[in-house]
């Protein structure tokens, strides 16, 4: 069976896949008995398709009628599954404090329309750039861990099944086995630096490469740098 079989339409909710090594979960219905039902069907019918798969959580679809969504419950069940959730869509007040408070990033709605505003002229406030993060403690498996609007700067090593994301640069001060997503709101700009590459992914503005297209790279297991050309991801040496 293809991806594309896999991706179908269904009254509940949408695979689709894109150019991210991330899946998005389009939920037309707010349901979580009804989507446990559908998904474990999915899986069955390609359990390694559903293997810690990155997931986007899209909500902006969901209709008002249908009540406040129980977010961390609904990333649970995801979970359950094998499908990983790395960030939220959504448009709703109510779901970005949902997501504000699980530290969980916020995309912005799907085909997003320019709204009519008061033509009264606006002082604009530049803000300040924000400081990187910077983590000082081994990153283990299972964790996850978000720069929003900065760069993220790593003091240790990555383990395998970690998951890295930023808005800017990603820097690793060691090596780096799971997974590293620098740029992920389209900021074509940002690099990813490492001192061994080991990587599970790496994935800039949603151009990507897997372990399986990183091991044939000359550079595995050295110290990197991976960039955009052209929508192509680059490794080069440090």
């Amino acid at each position: 069976m293809s991806q594309a079989d896999l991706l179908d339409q269904d009254p509940v909710f949408q695979l689709k896949g894109s150019m991210l090594a991330i899946t998005t979960l389009e939920l037309a219905h707010n349901d979580l008995d009804r989507l446990d039902r559908q998904l474990q069907a999915k899986v069955a019918q390609a359990p390694a398709f559903f293997e810690n798969t990155p997931l986007v959580l899209a909500l902006d679809k969901l209709p008002e009628a249908e009540g406040t969504v129980d977010l961390n419950a609904l990333m649970q069940l995801c979970q359950h599954h094998g499908l990983r959730t790395l960030a939220i869509r959504a448009s709703r007040a109510e779901d970005v404090s949902a997501a504000n408070a699980l530290n969980l990033p916020v995309l912005p709605p799907s085909g997003a329309r320019e709204r009519l505003v008061d033509p009264a002229p606006v002082k604009v406030v530049e803000a300040e750039p924000r400081p990187s993060r910077i983590i000082t403690q081994p990153v283990r498996g299972g964790m996850q861990i978000y720069a929003q609007g900065c760069d993220l700067i790593v003091l240790a090593a990555v383990s395998a099944g970690a998951e890295l994301l930023a808005d800017g640069n990603i820097h690793v001060y060691g090596p780096l086995r799971g997974r590293a997503l620098a740029g992920v709101k389209g900021n074509t700009q940002a690099r990813i630096f490492c001192q061994q590459l080991a990587a599970e992914m790496l994935s800039i503005a949603g151009q990507y490469k897997t372990a399986e297209d990183l091991r044939r790279e000359p550079l595995w297991g050295q110290a990197v740098q991976a960039s955009l050309s052209a929508d192509v991801l680059n490794i080069r040496s440090l």
